[in-house]
């Protein structure tokens, strides 16, 4: 990865202080004994894997997880030696990659063994996490028998051990959800049916982001923390009753690069959806869909620029948008997407709720076309620009 200067007015600042002290929040609110898994899947949910994980280890946590086999080999490469897991499926025939690195794999199907283990070679070892389905519906064995015949099928490999059993909640960001406690359950119970196949299982782990911050103690000992270690609520339930503080960690900034006034009947914008009422200021914004920001936010969203939310106005373009500015502003003038300005503030739950999504999905949609800033306590620690990689 390039790291250096930039060379457009759009930018991500990310503070790594934020991560640090979600971290270490989730570190008092857990029991001592119970590890923190730093989930930095997706590009470290579009903040950047390698620094979001050097910081989470730094901070407390002892283990990192990943979607895809590419991106534990990315963090291997960038000199990360923490133990890493695979959270999705990899290819029984990459099973030696798995091995050359060292990351641990999740397992839920007895043919994905006995294939994966014909692709090692002596002396290769690889954990594995065994995937339990109670309720998810997406990947994991779901009953005693296909549990039992998995794990029998591991102890015959040489090459393959049990290092973990999990399962993973579909409703924990829900209060009132009767289906968190039954899948506790059903858990609990393919725990013993591994007790009586005589495995032991190092690591045993349930709880993301919403189950560590609602269960702490129930959670068994090692807590898997994803959204809330950016210092996002899981949800919007949940955001009014968090038993520690978050802090958000990402802001998108960009500047004014031409500012003009229309007229009454002017357009602006593909399509011309956008017509002046009265003469306006209007300010172009150098960021688009290509970048992540995306054309539905255009639909009633704002920026802030001079200190007071103004309104998208046209649609949003490939590279570029507009805004309608309460008065003349100057090219170069900052302006802000996500984050802070001023008294004002347009938080990532602002963006999701207005655009009927999810927090998660913002900052995994800002591309690689926008450099991130790393900060630490207030200090630029570098600056990366991943188009230069090309």
């Amino acid at each position: 990865m390039d790291t250096g200067e930039f060379y457009r007015d759009t930018w991500a600042e990310i503070d790594l202080s934020c991560i640090e002290e979600n971290i270490r929040s989730f570190r008092h609110l857990l029991p001592d004994t119970t590890e923190i898994m730093a989930v930095v899947k997706a590009n470290g949910y579009g903040h950047g894997a390698l620094p979001v994980a050097k910081t989470a280890l730094e901070a407390g946590a002892t283990y990192l997880a990943v979607a895809l086999l590419d991106e534990a080999v990315a963090l291997r490469k960038h000199g990360i030696e923490a133990p890493i897991l695979v959270l999705g499926r990899t290819r029984p025939e990459d099973a030696g990659i798995a091995a050359k690195y060292r990351v641990a794999l999740t397992v839920f199907q007895a043919s994905w063994v006995s294939e994966a283990s014909s692709h090692l070679q002596d002396g290769q070892q690889i954990p594995l996490h065994l995937k339990v389905d109670t309720g998810m519906g997406r990947i994991g064995t779901r009953d005693k028998e296909e549990t039992q015949e998995l794990v029998r099928t591991i102890e015959k490999s040489p090459h393959l051990e049990l290092e973990g059993v999990f399962t993973h909640f579909a409703t924990a960001d829900e209060l009132e959800s009767p289906l968190v406690e039954q899948q506790f359950e059903r858990f609990s119970e393919s725990l013993a049916w591994l007790k009586e196949t005589g495995a032991a299982p190092r690591y045993i782990h349930c709880g993301n982001s919403a189950a560590s911050l609602r269960f702490p103690e129930q959670i068994f000992n090692i807590a898997r923390i994803g959204i809330s270690m950016y210092g996002l609520a899981p949800s919007g339930e949940l955001k009014n009753v968090l038993p520690i503080p978050l802090k958000e960690a990402f802001a998108l900034n960009t500047r004014l690069v031409h500012v003009k006034k229309v007229q009454p009947g002017d357009t602006v914008s593909y399509g011309a959806t956008y017509t002046a009422k009265e003469e306006e200021w209007i300010g172009t914004l150098p960021i688009g869909y290509a970048d992540g920001w995306q054309r539905r936010y255009a639909n009633q969203g704002h920026a802030i620029a001079g200190g007071v939310k103004v309104p998208f106005v046209g649609r949003i373009c490939m590279d570029q948008c507009m805004v309608r500015l309460p008065y003349e502003m100057k090219v170069g003038d900052p302006v802000t997407l996500i984050g802070e300005q001023g008294s004002e503030k347009i938080s990532m739950d602002d963006v999701a709720v207005q655009n009927d999504t999810i927090n998660y999905e913002i900052p995994c949609l800002i591309t690689s076309r926008v450099p991130r800033i790393y900060k630490k306590s207030g200090r630029i620690l570098e600056k990366v620009n991943v188009i230069l990689n090309f």
